[in-house]
């Protein structure tokens, strides 16, 4: 413990407000290292920290920023004064800003704030509006934000005037239940030439296809229906996730699944994908193998219901075409608790995995048709070093832990594999 006389002699050697002779880039990193609320309260520290927040360079208005100490959304007008409160206090640049509107409210002065932010050369926007509410149209000052980088959009209307040549910085773009044309999404896509990574989730079928032409796209994930895509010119792209949502697309027309795979053959540095299966219910014939290999996949992450025999025989179709794969994560789509009245599905025996070194499995119940999959990739994975369980609902994690310590017993390929079960 300090002595009295030790303690003293220190306090007198600090200057009185230590706070306020910090050095001003000090000031700046605690602030960015701060909740914004917090940020704005270091105001009452003292007089030379009252206004400091107000250069701030990123601003966080997230859902945590609206709670009250009573853990209540601030209504409509009180949202709309804190805004207006920083649009007139702020200066200098803005460069990121966050702004998540909470469920039932709204913010009727959207405009100003755009136009605000695209003055002050904004470069990371992210825009999440309520869906109850009717889609908010983006004004045209949005169209003049030129520095933008990283782009995210939640209900929001785009219509883009004539004039508009698209946004040449933009790295990253991502649009949930954005309403606009599939000319147009195709159109503002091919106009962001630096563009490398793609989020679209789209609830609404379009009648024509979304054209997908970006030359420098690393990544690209779609929720929506996959027949509303056409992957047109996208050589680099190295991780791919399309999770289907619709089926009945085409009515009664049966679906070509290898016309649609056909496009990924000129995907030469494809490495990752993730697929749902639903699409493949309405697949026609299902060859054995596509017509060609993707040797550069090394991991597959794949949604599918095990008691439907299309779209189990899709999956392996897909497997067997990616001869250098690596990494397997397999969940079941539609967990099934009735395995009297759900379809068996047998798998092929030759099946070989010739690279494959992790597998996880994510299952319902630990029944029969799993442990089939199970022993499956346990026979016929020289390689593989790791099997890991985990049960996709609580209720069933003791059965699918019941089949990952039988199967330890089970003949395998491979001398140093694992297999262990683990919590989700």
């Amino acid at each position: 413990m300090m002595a009295p006389e030790v303690k003293k002699q220190c306090c007198e050697s600090l200057p009185f407000d230590v706070l306020s002779n910090l050095p001003e880039n000090v000031i700046d990193i605690i602030l960015m290292c701060l909740p914004f609320r917090d940020a704005v309260r270091t105001s009452i520290l003292s007089n030379i920290w009252r206004y400091k927040w107000c250069r701030l360079p990123e601003l966080t208005l997230d859902d945590a920023f609206w709670k009250t100490k009573n853990n209540l959304i601030c209504h409509t007008t009180a949202i709309t004064k804190i805004i207006y409160h920083i649009l007139i206090f702020h200066e200098g640049p803005i460069t990121k800003f966050t702004l998540c509107v909470p469920k039932s409210r709204s913010c009727p002065m959207m405009d100003d704030l755009i136009y605000f932010l695209a003055k002050n050369g904004i470069r990371d926007l992210v825009l999440k509006l309520p869906f109850k509410s009717e889609p908010y149209e983006l004004p045209p000052s949005f169209f003049k934000s030129l520095q933008l980088r990283n782009l995210n959009l939640q209900n929001c209307l785009i219509l883009r005037p004539p004039s508009f040549k698209g946004l040449d910085r933009l790295i990253r773009l991502e649009l949930c239940e954005v309403s606009i044309s599939s000319e147009e999404l195709g159109s503002l896509i091919s106009h962001c030439l630096l563009l490398e990574h793609l989020v679209l989730y789209i609830a609404e079928t379009y009648s024509n296809l979304i054209e997908i032409n970006a030359p420098r796209l690393k990544s690209f994930y779609f929720a929506g229906s996959v027949r509303s895509i056409f992957l047109k010119n996208i050589p680099l792209l190295a991780k791919l996730l399309l999770a289907s949502s619709d089926t009945d697309y085409f009515g009664e027309e049966k679906w070509d699944i290898v016309k649609f795979f056909e496009l990924f053959e000129s995907f030469s540095a494809l490495e990752h994908i993730y697929l749902n299966m639903l699409f493949a219910a309405e697949a026609s014939e299902v060859p054995t193998k596509l017509p060609f290999n993707l040797n550069s996949v090394k991991r597959l992450d794949i949604s599918v219901d095990l008691y439907n025999s299309v779209e189990v025989s899709c999956a392996l179709c897909l497997i067997r075409s990616f001869p250098y794969l690596q990494y397997m994560d397999i969940s079941e789509a539609y967990p099934k608790y009735d395995i009297e009245e759900a379809d068996q599905v047998e798998f092929p025996s030759d099946v070989t995995f010739n690279h494959l070194r992790e597998v996880r499995l994510t299952l319902a119940s630990g029944s029969i048709i799993e442990m089939q999959l199970a022993k499956l990739l346990l026979a016929n994975s020289p390689m593989l070093v790791r099997m890991l369980f985990a049960s996709c609902v609580v209720k069933a994690s003791a059965a699918v832990k019941k089949l990952a310590a039988e199967l330890t017993t089970f003949q395998r390929a491979s001398p140093k594999a694992e297999v262990s079960f683990i919590e989700n």
